[in-house]
């Protein structure tokens, strides 16, 4: 980490790119509903990618947004008392977030790697995973979301549907159309052009 020059070539390129997809809109969006979420005590961070990368990146902030989304008394990370300081305490209070955020249900391709954070390598990762455990708070509507519900998209819910042996007995008469149906139109009547002329 500490011994990380600056890229060059493809590296670069490759970098920009990741960089690009990252969203200042999308960012306002998201402390908006962490500050909602945790209360004004975890404050506002600086404008900007980097700015949101620093006040994100010792864990606290992500800690105490997953903790508030369970009730009280089953709070899934511990957050220390006075901040980490030490680069790897930081490392793993993201990766305590990471998998309560994993064990409350965002899937493992939404969630982004620590160093994403960390290092600032894919800042958009991170925005997507909070996008992710944002929709999934909206989408359980168990009480424990704070802040305005259109600010996520709600999740597809399963709908499971139940039938009795009857149903399913009189689904076995019924000719789905896929199989054809002699029912309805036919060639009856059609020509197609002129028949053919033998002159001999």
């Amino acid at each position: 980490m500490a011994n990380k020059g600056p890229a060059y070539g493809m590296s670069r390129d490759v970098q920009s790119k990741i960089e690009k997809k990252y969203d200042d809109e999308l960012e306002d969006r998201l402390v908006e509903w962490i500050v909602a979420q945790c209360g004004a005590a975890v404050g506002r961070p600086e404008r900007g990618r980097l700015g949101f990368q620093v006040w994100l990146k010792n864990g606290i902030v992500l800690s105490r947004l997953v903790n508030s989304l369970y009730p009280d008394g089953c709070k899934p990370v511990k957050i220390p008392d006075a901040p980490p300081t030490m680069v790897f305490k930081q490392m793993e209070q993201i990766a305590q977030f990471l998998k309560a955020a994993e064990d409350y249900g965002v899937v493992k391709t939404d969630i982004f790697q620590t160093v994403d954070l960390f290092e600032a390598k894919d800042m958009a990762a991170v925005q997507r995973t909070l996008m992710a455990l944002g929709s999934l708070a909206v989408t359980k509507n168990d009480g424990n979301y704070h802040g305005d519900p259109n600010w996520f998209m709600k999740k597809a819910q399963e709908h499971k549907r139940e039938f009795t042996e009857s149903q399913l007995k009189e689904g076995k008469n019924i000719i789905g159309l896929q199989m054809g149906t002699n029912k309805g139109a036919s060639q009856a009547g059609m020509s197609y052009g002129r028949p053919r002329q033998i002159i001999s």
